[in-house]
């Protein structure tokens, strides 16, 4: 894991430091939630070096959406029932506007990750 140099790095490092937390709001966003874990996940791969081919700002993109969704003191308090998760799900719904094509590559590279190399394939490491 490397050490964090400037403030997207801390930002960084917060998300995939409370990533528990942040899967535990995660349905409350019901429409969300697949692609939200899986910025999460994406997050979590660039931390830790498995997964690099993303520009830099969609990483910071994602880490500060989902460090929104953990924030409990948003624009909208989460307390408030009913109507405490839109901002939040606004935030994730912009971010994912704007990542879409970014996170399609790396759900397609997870997915290519799962697949057992065929008879005589080289696999990457």
């Amino acid at each position: 894991m490397p050490a964090p140099d400037n403030q997207h790095d801390i930002d960084i490092a917060k998300v995939t430091q409370r990533a528990q937390d942040i899967e535990d709001k995660l349905p409350k966003l019901n429409r969300w939630m697949e692609q939200g874990k899986l910025m999460l996940e994406m997050v979590k791969d660039y931390w830790a070096g498995r997964y690099r081919e993303v520009p830099y700002w969609v990483i910071s993109a994602c880490a500060l959406a989902l460090l929104y969704v953990l924030n409990p003191a948003d624009v909208i308090p989460d307390i408030l029932i009913g109507v405490g998760y839109l901002d939040d799900a606004t935030v994730v719904a912009f971010c994912l506007k704007l990542i879409e094509r970014e996170l399609q590559r790396y759900k397609e590279w997870k997915e290519a990750k799962k697949t057992p190399p065929k008879s005589g394939q080289i696999i990457d490491v």
